[in-house]
């Protein structure tokens, strides 16, 4: 582990050491701070434990530092500010405990040794000391620098009861494992596979925090992949867990689609932060359960499952208490992710790759990093020719919008104009003649300019105003 020197962090920490020392509260720094500090990881929030009032102590703390965003709960005994870039989080010691048909907590007050053991890890169980005497001493009951060293998560109490207590520590277990990529210590991967059950007592919005943090990190699949191990994914993820497979039938293979979807997943993860990208490469395949058919003399086939995964999407989405940008944005990508590869053939018309220039918009760049995720041949030289493809269709991309400025395309001629041409009121009429101005200039028989398309509209209009 790195030693530390004082840093501007640990200045600020120090005041509210002092701060506790002169009111007679025995205040910790806890959990995550403390580790990312044993690994040499800056911070930018650190949780406190406060023997007595927690609350009453961050008040005292925010008005001293001149903090500011006070929040307060009094019935969980927290309470946070901001100083700067930092965030401060002050908790009377507690212990938790879930009811059996429970989603919420019964919180009790303790002490500092309780409320260490009933956290989740070792490596989040360890406290460290703010007084100036003892400044940055470890605390550590359960060894947990030790399993930062061995990189294993390992529970401080019996993994049962921490897992029955609190179910979300399942997912959590998964998360950890993969943002630091640790081993799960045997034992609480056994219980993890027990208590997965206990998950549907907690709120969807929770678990699915928790998913988007596993996508979140540098390698993905090491989460999903335990997700998958211990069975919690078809608790959590149905659809992700349908995939999982391998199939044989007469001499044709059909491949894991899990583990294709971890490798694209883990492809995007190395070339974007975009979290919606990585869920789009998380789902783009999920259709394919539902349409997978064996042909004779072909094999294994999987036609429309990117218009099956679209619809699918909405209902996921909203099943996981998601953002609405996600099923939009997702649907949109599943959707088109098979398009970029039906271009390759040189005789692909102007028309073909203006449409889709047109139905990706803004969002042509990401699903070009979609398809080239997608690529998760082991054979290098079926890859390299992949890749060269998509290649040939980004310069032919480049090449027509160029040429008919197709990005964020929008119909040159707008409502209130085709209203007058026309002298229809609004209504369904007006975006007919919209829809076939746009399609003309999709087709190539007019320029994508508001003069050509204008004199495209008289052409026309009689079509629609005619009795």
């Amino acid at each position: 582990m790195k030693s530390h020197s004082l840093s501007p962090l640990d200045r600020i920490i120090q005041k509210i050491g002092r701060l506790a020392s002169e009111n007679g509260f025995p205040v910790y720094a806890v959990g995550g701070f403390v580790r990312d500090r044993l690994l040499g990881i800056p911070s930018r929030e650190v949780d406190f434990v406060v023997i007595g009032n927690g609350p009453g102590f961050a008040e005292k703390s925010k008005n001293l530092l001149q903090g500011h965003g006070y929040v307060v709960y009094e019935r969980f005994g927290t309470a946070s500010f901001l100083l700067d870039e930092y965030k401060f989080e002050f908790v009377t010691a507690r212990k938790e405990s879930y009811r059996s048909d429970s989603r919420k907590p019964e919180v009790q007050e303790t002490d500092l040794a309780t409320d260490l053991e009933r956290r989740d890890f070792t490596i989040n169980a360890m406290a460290m000391e703010i007084g100036e005497d003892g400044f940055g001493q470890t605390i550590d009951p359960f060894s947990g620098e030790a399993d930062l060293k061995k990189k294993i998560l390992r529970t401080p109490l019996d993994p049962e009861k921490t897992f029955e207590e609190d179910p979300l520590r399942i997912m959590r277990a998964a998360r950890f494992a993969s943002q630091l990529t640790f081993r799960i210590d045997p034992a609480t991967l056994a219980a993890m596979r027990e208590q997965k059950a206990r998950l549907k007592i907690v709120s969807q919005e929770r678990i699915s925090d928790e998913l988007l943090k596993i996508l979140s990190h540098p390698k993905p699949s090491i989460g999903f992949s335990i997700l998958k191990e211990t069975g919690i994914l078809e608790v959590v993820l149905p659809e992700i867990a349908a995939l999982v497979g391998v199939e044989q039938k007469d001499s044709y293979h059909h491949k894991d689609v899990f583990e294709h979807t971890m490798k694209v997943v883990d492809n995007l993860a190395k070339e974007s932060d975009n979290l919606y990208l990585r869920f789009a490469g998380l789902m783009h395949d999920i259709g394919k359960p539902r349409v997978k058919r064996f042909v004779e003399g072909t094999g294994w086939t999987f036609h429309n499952h990117e218009q099956v995964g679209e619809r699918m999407l909405k209902k996921l989405c909203i099943r996981l208490k998601l953002p609405n940008e996600f099923p939009k944005y997702g649907q949109e990508l599943t959707h088109l992710h098979m398009r970029p590869i039906q271009l390759i053939a040189e005789d692909v018309t102007d028309s073909a790759i203006r449409r889709l220039l047109f139905h990706a918009g803004d969002r042509i760049d990401d699903l070009m990093a979609l398809c080239r995720a997608d690529i998760t041949s082991g054979n290098p030289a079926r890859v390299k020719q992949h890749l060269a493809n998509f290649n040939l269709v980004t310069r032919r991309m480049k090449e027509v919008e160029e040429k008919d400025r197709m990005r964020a395309f929008q119909s040159p001629v707008k409502g209130d104009e085709i209203m007058a041409v026309c002298g229809l009121p609004s209504g369904p009429p007006v975006g007919k003649i919209k829809k076939q101005l746009e399609e003309a200039i999709l087709d190539g028989i007019i320029p994508n300019d508001h003069d050509a398309a204008y004199q495209y509209l008289l052409k026309i209009k009689d079509e629609f105003t005619s009795p």
